[in-house]
């Protein structure tokens, strides 16, 4: 494979006239510039309502968050600066760090944290099973609130500290008190970066300049936790759908850093001296099949087992990721390799048995229904297996419509309710980091709560019990017996298939430094030479 042009070539003859004030020449750019290709655009701006990665990265430019977690995945204080918890452990007090400041320079309150902890706790899985377990939150004085619980929770400050989607990202009380439903359309923080509403062109580029205010924490940085010390001026997600176009890119140095190279061109890279390599998710990613219960046929039980037992976890992972060394056959719901790791449950499953998907799709009575499955087409990652899945759905019975889109159109249609026929959907494909999937509760595709639970909307009484029991219980074995339990029912009910684990190195030239390795991409710490 050779480099074919500069990607600035590469975009004319696409017909990308805009694309050329993206990438500056090399001799005029300000050395405080970091440009990067993401792995996709940036058109919700809101991460509480949407779970999307790419708003994930943009909340962690922009918002802050009360705790969160080091290299150790072990709650540490952020926002906070002291908190104590009552001899009954209902009672949670916590006081902000002084000096903290919305980027519109009003000052960060007590109440205003209070209204965001509500809109978090409304969409998120996380926050829900928090939120059921507090009585009241108020405000002591303008940097002081409690929360008091019903009942002791012993995931208060893990809730607090989750670094994945949806993070419980604070914002001013005006925003917060959005309808959780409802994007919010201004994206004021006390974050690192301030978001530049005035340069931000969907489709083109997004932008986002330091916070010369904002007060970092004194300890080193460690996951996401730590002082968030920025050392460029600005940063540009410069948005190329096409993924030889970022390789060009980065091998000809008008862009720095590549978050999501496809597997197929690492060999490409890795043939440039000036080319160095981060996994900034060391822990990989899991892809996620997701059903929609909403509507036939999925609302059968019967049938989402058909898929289970079909779809093979080494065609999938073959057909986009390609070299085994970056990715692992991995049955369990939870990552394999960390605590709650197991097969129970999917021993006889995801091996590509046509035979007993096709018996149970019999049983079942499936009707004709077509199954509309999505496909997001600029995502590399992402891109090859639902056309490997449409193939498998059509050997064990079912029709199907393979629609393309591009991800951020999918993931704005994810959310709708409609029939498929009208709008809707019936199934696609994701990928969730691996620190998003770790237990029971934090998994937001194991959350059953019906009109509560994300995209698909499943509801299992039995699932919701155990996650409780989950929540509640302290002893780690205990905890350890709950999360298998979980994942036996789970392969059962099916409320998504797991195609497998997968790592993703990112790409960025030796110029740039200081590239930390949180679980997600963060732009802190990072210098430019």
């Amino acid at each position: 494979m050779h480099r074919v042009g500069t990607a600035i070539g590469r975009m004319l003859a696409a017909g990308a006239l805009a694309a050329v004030a993206l990438v500056a020449p090399l001799a005029a750019r300000a050395e405080t510039v970091l440009r990067a290709a993401m792995h996709s655009d940036l058109k919700i701006i809101d991460p509480i309502w949407t779970s999307a990665l790419i708003s994930t990265h943009h909340g962690f430019m922009v918002y802050d968050t009360l705790f969160s977690l080091d290299a150790n995945l072990r709650p540490q204080p952020q926002m906070v600066d002291t908190w104590t918890l009552s001899p009954d452990k209902l009672v949670w007090t916590f006081t902000l760090r002084n000096g903290l400041e919305w980027h519109d320079g009003k000052p960060v309150t007590a109440e205003d944290c209070i209204a965001s902890i509500r809109r978090w706790g409304a969409r998120d899985g996380l926050g829900q099973r928090l939120l059921s377990f507090v009585d009241r939150m108020e405000a002591v004085d303008a940097r002081t609130f409690v929360l008091k619980l019903k009942e002791p929770y012993g995931l208060v400050l893990e809730s607090f500290a989750k670094i994945t989607s949806n993070a419980a990202f604070m914002m001013p009380k005006r925003l917060a008190e959005t309808d959780p439903n409802t994007q919010i359309k201004e994206a004021i923080g006390s974050g690192p970066f301030k978001f530049a509403a005035d340069e931000w062109k969907p489709g083109t580029k997004t932008v986002y300049l330091k916070n010369t205010r904002y007060k970092p924490r004194p300890e080193p940085p460690s996951g996401f936790a730590g002082g968030k010390v920025v050392k460029v001026d600005r940063v540009e997600w410069v948005w190329m759908s096409d993924p030889q176009t970022q390789i060009n890119a980065l091998l000809n140095n008008e862009i720095d850093f590549v978050e999501a190279p496809p597997h197929d061109l690492l060999p490409l890279l890795a043939a440039d001296p000036q080319i160095a390599f981060t996994t900034m998710a060391p822990m990989g990613r899991q892809y996620a099949l997701r059903f929609n219960f909403l509507h036939k046929p999925f609302d059968n039980e019967k049938i989402r087992q058909a898929v289970a037992y079909a779809v093979n976890q080494v065609d999938a992972l073959d057909s986009t990721i390609g070299d085994p060394k970056y990715y692992i056959l991995c049955k369990s719901l939870y990552p394999c390799g960390s605590t709650y790791a197991t097969t129970a449950g999917y021993e006889d499953k995801l091996d590509g048995n046509i035979e007993k998907g096709r018996e149970l799709v019999k049983e079942a009575g499936y009707d004709g229904t077509p199954v509309v499955l999505m496909q997001a087409t600029d995502v590399t990652v992402m891109a090859n297996i639902p056309p490997v899945v449409k193939v498998v759905l059509e050997k064990i019975g079912f029709k199907v419509d393979l629609q393309a889109m591009d991800w951020q159109t999918l993931v704005a249609r994810r959310a709708k309710k409609d029939p498929p026929d009208k709008g809707g959907w019936n199934m696609f494909l994701t990928s969730w980091g691996a620190i998003d999937v770790m237990d029971p509760v934090s998994t937001a595709f194991l959350n059953t709560g019906c009109a509560k639970a994300t995209f698909g909307w499943p509801c299992d009484a039995e699932i919701e019990r155990l996650r409780d029991a989950f929540a509640r219980e302290a002893d780690p074995a205990k905890k350890k017996e709950i999360a298998i339990a979980v994942q036996k029912r789970a392969s059962v009910f099916n409320t998504h298939v797991n195609l497998g684990q997968f790592i993703h190195p990112t790409a960025h030239r030796k110029s740039i430094t200081g590239v930390l390795t949180p679980g997600n991409a963060v732009f802190w710490n990072i210098e430019k030479k």
